[in-house]
């Protein structure tokens, strides 16, 4: 198997679990039906650890643009082969997304809440809030670039790895998913995004494509940023692009503040 169809069929199975359990908790007559944040974020740690499981081995299995770039940005990935891997894993992601749909085929109709369909599919703000929704995702993205990085650094029992990084996925899940959901992953979010938008799904309303590049860049920024972290401090490489990125990102908390601050004035 090809490295490209490698990250197709890992991508396609993360959205296959991670997109199914959502589905299985918030759709109507789902015999999981408000299972719960906990059942999500545990069935999107088992996605990333069958993910990972499935095709490891042969092209390390990414599935997700951020992990793809952030590598990339240290040196621990070809550039070359960047755009080969996003390709693939966006449309693994379009495709699981599908397969999602299919699935619970004979819950949308049952199923009146547009947003709530939307959400088998990608992730939403709690509260819709630019800069704040742009750095929880950055967040989340930097703790799971940090965490692959470190956890690569560990010696364990061959085969434990993908059970350690989803746990890593859990526990970002658990303690920073409440704000967005926690798209963490590009492809993970607008692929399936793209699926909602062309599959005949019921009552479905719009895609939400003016939140849809924040799942998008906030993930990408953030990943490039956790792997220049730990390049700085755990390698102590210090290079021009950990000082750029620090400088942004200092911005991009600045803005949330404002934000905030804005939001706070307009209530009162």
């Amino acid at each position: 198997m090809s490295e490209f169809m490698a990250e197709v069929i890992g991508t396609m199975i993360l959205i296959i679990f991670g997109g199914g359990v959502v589905g299985g908790v918030v759709l109507k007559n789902s015999k999981a039906e408000g299972a719960g944040w906990v059942v999500i974020t545990i069935g999107w740690g088992l996605a990333v650890t069958m993910g990972i499981y499935a095709v490891g081995n042969i092209s390390g299995a990414h599935l997700n643009p951020a992990v793809t770039i952030g590598f990339a940005a240290v040196g621990e990935f070809e550039w070359v082969k960047v755009p080969l891997y996003v390709t693939a894993q966006m449309l693994g992601a379009i495709i699981g997304g599908a397969v999602v749909y299919l699935t619970y085929i004979a819950h949308w109709r049952k199923t009146d809440d547009p947003a709530t369909k939307l959400a088998v599919f990608s992730t939403a703000p709690a509260e819709r809030s630019v800069f704040a929704n742009f750095l929880t995702e950055t967040i989340g993205t930097f703790v799971l670039l940090l965490g692959l990085m470190f956890i690569g650094a560990n010696a364990f029992t061959e085969g434990l790895n993908p059970m350690i990084v989803g746990l890593l996925i859990v526990a970002i899940g658990v303690s920073l998913g409440g704000p967005t959901g926690y798209a963490i992953n590009p492809a993970r979010d607008l692929g399936p995004r793209i699926a909602h938008a062309i599959l005949p799904i019921a009552g479905k309303g719009d895609s939400d494509w003016g939140y849809a590049w924040v799942p998008v860049a906030g993930p990408i920024f953030g990943g490039i940023y956790g792997a220049v972290f730990y390049q700085t401090f755990f390698v102590g490489e210090v290079t021009a692009l950990f000082w750029i990125m620090s400088v942004l990102i200092l911005a991009v908390i600045a803005g949330a503040i404002h934000e905030d601050f804005k939001k706070r004035a307009e209530i009162s």
